[in-house]
This record gives C-alpha cells, sequence and structure tokens, in this order.
C-alpha cells in the first residue's frame, strides 16, 4: 500500500546527519574538558575547534576542495582527532593510511585511493623517500614531527602542520551538503593479495556513533561510558576509526588521551597519571601491556577495556578480572565500521564467579540498536538459536560499507542475498549472545567434521605456562587435517613443560568440554614467535604456510 511521505515547510532545517554535528555538544555542556597528547600537550574543547577551523583553512590555502582525498600518516594523537573533524567536514575524504604495511602497500593504497595530499609524521620519512617516485595523484605534503627539530625532509614540503595552524584563521564556514558524501577510506589488512579499500558516508559514522552510544549508555553496571570517564585508545587511529571511538568520546565531551604509539611504559604512565577508565584494543595489545614490568605497579582497577579484532580467551577475561578491570568482548571488522555487537552482562551474570563471568565476557555479543545480525546455512536459512547450531554471520546495518573500492566483484560478493557476509561462524545462544566460533578460512576440517580453531586456542591457553596461542590446520593423511597449537610459553616457563605434557592436558580438557572428539588430535609445537597483522591479529595463513619455522 502507498505510504504517506512527511510534508516540511519550506523553512524547515532537514538537518543532514554529518560529523560536524558531532561536536554540537561538547562545545555547549563541556568546552574546558581536557584532551591531551601523551600527557604532554594539553587544549580543551574549545581549542579542538578552533583548530579544526584553522586546519580546514590551511589545507583550502593549499588547493583541497570537496571530493579530494587527504591522506594522513601519523600515530594516535590530537593531529588525527583534529583530521577526523577538520577533513571530512570541508566535503573532502579522509584517508587513513595503515602505517604498518610495507612501503610498497602503503604506496599501493595511496595510489589506488587516489590521495591528492598526504599529511605524515617524521618517523614515516624514510617510507616516503621510498615511495615519492611511485606516487601517481599526490602533489602536497604537509609534515610534521614531535622531535624538537624537523628531520631533513625527503620530499618537496608545501607546509609544517603546526606552522600552517597558525598562519590560518580559527573561523571556517563548514557546508551543509548530503550526509551520504563519503568521509572516510582505508584499507583492510587482508592476509592475501592487494589491501582492499573499503569507504564510509557522513551519515554511517554518525549513526555509528550513536548506535555505540546507546549500546554502551544502556548498560547498567558493567561495560557503561560516561561523561567523567576518560578515553585512551589502544587501537589504532588508522583502523577502521580507531572502532569509531574517538568520534564517540568527542560527542560526549570526555576527557580524551593520546598515547602516540603504543608502547608499554607509555601505556602504564598514562593510565595512571591521567586516570584513563575506558579503552579498547586486540588481544595482544593487552598481552604486550600485561607482560610489561611497568604493568606490576599499575593500577588498573576501575579500567573497562573493550577487545576486538580477535577471539578473547576466557583465561584472559579472568586474569583482567582479578585486576580490577572490566575487560569485554565487541565485534566488527573492517567492512562494518566496525562494531556490531558487545558481550554485556546482565546484573544478575555480574553475581557470578570470575570464571563464569569470562564465559559470556569473551563471547562475541549482543547486537547494538539498529543491526539485523543472523546466523545462516548456505542456503540463507536461519539456524536455530541454541547455543550449539553454526552458520556464517551475515549482518545489515545503517553503517556497513557499500562495498569495496574498485572492485565490483568483491563488491557483490560481500553482499550477495543483500546482508554483508562476515566469513565468521558462529552460533546464538537463547540468551541471544552471539558466539564466533572461527573464521571460515580458519576452521579445522578433521575426520568430516568442522573443529573450531578458536574453541581449542581458548581451552589451551587456560595453562599457566601459555603466554599466546595460535591453532592452526595442518595437512593428514588419515583425518584430512590435524589442529596443531602454536603455542608461545611465558618466558619464566621455557624448559619447565614438555610439549607432550602440554598436550596431555589439552587432551583431557578438550575431552572434558565436550569438544568435537577430533579434537583430542591435537598436536603441541613451542615457538618463538607467533605471526601477527599490521593491526596484532594472529596471521594464520603464514602459520598454515611453513608452522616449523616458528618451532624452538
Amino acid at each position: 500500500m502507498p505510504v504517506k511521505l512527511v510534508q516540511s515547510t519550506a523553512s524547515a532545517y532537514q538537518y543532514p546527519l554529518l560529523i560536524k554535528q558531532l561536536l554540537l555538544t561538547p562545545l555547549a555542556v563541556a568546552p574546558d574538558q581536557e584532551i591531551t597528547y601523551q600527557g604532554k600537550r594539553r587544549y580543551n574543547y574549545r581549542t579542538l575547534n578552533e583548530r579544526i577551523g584553522r586546519l580546514a583553512n590551511g589545507l583550502a590555502g593549499l588547493g583541497v576542495v570537496s571530493g579530494q582525498t587527504v591522506a594522513m600518516m601519523d600515530w594516535d594523537s590530537h593531529r588525527y582527532l583534529e583530521c577526523f573533524f577538520a577533513v571530512p567536514m570541508m566535503g573532502a575524504i579522509l584517508q587513513t593510511v595503515n602505517v604498518r604495511l610495507s612501503p610498497e602497500q602503503i604506496l599501493y593504497t595511496l595510489n589506488h585511493a587516489k590521495a591528492d595530499v598526504v599529511l605524515a609524521n617524521s618517523e614515516f620519512f624514510p617510507i616516503l623517500a621510498q615511495i615519492a617516485g611511485g606516487l601517481e595523484t599526490v602533489k602536497t605534503f604537509v609534515l610534521f614531527s614531535d622531535e624538537a627539530e624537523m628531520p631533513a625532509v625527503p620530499v618537496s614540503m608545501a607546509a609544517e602542520y603546526e606552522a600552517m595552524l597558525a598562519d590560518a584563521s580559527p573561523d571556517y564556514d563548514f557546508p551543509d551538503f548530503d550526509e551520504n558524501a563519503q568521509a572516510t577510506t582505508f584499507y583492510t589488512t587482508g592476509t592475501t593479495g592487494n589491501p582492499k579499500g573499503v569507504y564510509f558516508s557522513h551519515r554511517q559514522l554518525v549513526l555509528h556513533t550513536l548506535g555505540c552510544a546507546a549500546a554502551l549508555g544502556g548498560a547498567n553496571a558493567q561495560g557503561h561510558i560516561h561523561r567523567e570517564d576518560v578515553y585512551m585508545p589502544m587501537t589504532p587511529m588508522f583502523h577502521v576509526h580507531a572502532w569509531g571511538f574517538p568520534y564517540l568520546a568527542t560527542m560526549m565531551g570526555v576527557k580524551q588521551v593520546y598515547p602516540g604509539r603504543y608502547q608499554p611504559e607509555v601505556i602504564c604512565r598514562l593510565i595512571a597519571e591521567e586516570g584513563v577508565s575506558y579503552s579498547h584494543c586486540v588481544p595482544t595489545i593487552l598481552h604486550m601491556v600485561l607482560g610489561h614490568p611497568a604493568a606490576k605497579t599499575t593500577d588498573f582497577s576501575g579500567l573497562k577495556i573493550l577487545i576486538g579484532g580477535a577471539a578473547m580467551p576466557e583465561a584472559m577475561a579472568i586474569a583482567a578480572q582479578k585486576r580490577g578491570m572490566d575487560l569485554f568482548t565487541g565485534y566488527g571488522m573492517s567492512e562494518t565500521c566496525p562494531v556490531l555487537s558487545m558481550a554485556h552482562l546482565d546484573s544478575a551474570d555480574l553475581k557470578l564467579s570470575l570464571e563464569e563471568q569470562a564465559v559470556i565476557r569473551a563471547k562475541t555479543g549482543r547486537p547494538l540498536p539498529l543491526v539485523d545480525l543472523r546466523i545462516v546455512d548456505p542456503d540463507m536459512a536461519d539456524v536455530a538459536h541454541d547455543g550449539k547450531a553454526t552458520g556464517e554471520v551475515v549482518v545489515r546495518a545503517p553503517w556497513l560499507t557499500q562495498g569495496y573500492v574498485g572492485a565490483p566483484e568483491a563488491s557483490e560478493d560481500l553482499w550477495a542475498g543483500g546482508y554483508l557476509h562476515t566469513a565468521d561462524i558462529g552460533n546464538i545462544n537463547p540468551a541471544g549472545y552471539l558466539k564466533v566460533t572461527d573464521r571460515i578460512k580458519d576452521v579445522i576440517k578433521t575426520g568430516g567434521e568442522w573443529t573450531s580453531s578458536l574453541q581449542l586456542e581458548d581451552i589451551i591457553a587456560k595453562h599457566e605456562a601459555v603466554h599466546e596461542v595460535a591453532v592452526i590446520g595442518v595437512p593428514d593423511d588419515k583425518w584430512g587435517e590435524r589442529p596443531l597449537a602454536l603455542v608461545l610459553l611465558k618466558p619464566e616457563c621455557v624448559g619447565q613443560i614438555t610439549e607432550h605434557a602440554l598436550r596431555n592436558y589439552a587432551a583431557h580438557a578438550i575431552e572434558a568440554a565436550g569438544v568435537s572428539r577430533y579434537g583430542v588430535l591435537l598436536q603441541v609445537s613451542f615457538v618463538k614467535t607467533l605471526v601477527k597483522t599490521s593491526v596484532g591479529k594472529m596471521n594464520k595463513r603464514l602459520m598454515r604456510a611453513d608452522p616449523a619455522a616458528l618451532c624452538m
């Protein structure tokens, strides 16, 4: 039947969902709230707003216009926060460059995105020197440094960042335009082929911010975020907008702390000195921080940390709770902006033991508002929500990328059947919690059954000698594949336990947990390192290629 459209008067303001609107609340209610970079530079939201205007005027003076792409190469900083706003608010597109990619891949992403301007920290001058001759569209460089003096520059510098802002007016008339205009682009850290570009609009970023605010604000006691929190990212701002939390923190007007490059001693110092109470990271970053000597004297009580990017072992949740942390899982991917679900506990759950809570905290969580998340079979039919039946996770939400830059076939595959395909396998229990059990490409096909590598990792990680573990499938003439646990021991446990003993421990624990009977075929190898991607995820593709090369 026909629907009736809402009519408006000619003078009514239609209110496009633009990133600039996220600045309204903090400037109204918290203009004097503090933002700090490494505890060394400090200013308030009023100054942030002025610097956003100065940055826009400076870029406009260099010829940046609507639709052009401005690329940023920096660690987590106040400068990055300014770019998160100024560039898209001008109508330009912000490319957040993954500085942990190889120089060849960075060159590919800049050329593929057709970047016009590059803003770069002097730490990345060696990379610029390598790739400058191959840049196809970049003509302008704005450079900056945290050092007292600027090192020798490898390219023709149009401006120095701080000098450009100092010379520019703080007043910039940021226009209204279509909320579906592209705001950002970045490249996924896939393990095969060239990185793939994804993109997001103003509308998507604003709705993602509101969705996260609703989910985190709706939490009763655990995982809750409020205006008196102190926010610090431990996820790179080049990776899915630091999971969107700088936008959320700014909209809420909370104190923000930017640590620069992730160094455990700096992270611990800032948590202590700045009173950090809310953060997010991948499991390997938290492992790195907690394993540093400075962590032994750092008070982590009251620190809320959202874990994502990889499965969180239950053992990590237990250990973090013992240190006073509120650790819980979030789920998403580069293509989803990224947050889709969070593992908040109901009040009754908080009365459970730490071990029982960890089971829930390590799940992938319940969907955010506006997220339509399903578990489906190969025919796109829903599977039972009984906590056992598994299928692929597919999703719809108003903030998902509409495709890959310049890759129509891959984009069609991503959205086959009208839902975005995550390539994750999982189940949903009667309480509505999603549990991702594996990536489709990482599941181990043993004896005609699927065995979850993540479930085996979670069991092995509970052993007190294990620092980190990755389980991969290796070819086996009889079973097709057999699970192999690549185990990185805690330094003090090296030589104190044998591979055979750990395998026996794991076999008994696997059997007791009721995992697929083929899980007990597990082999164990101690390794000197585990291969990870540029954002700290386990790179199982490379580990499968030559696991023997990793062994001790």
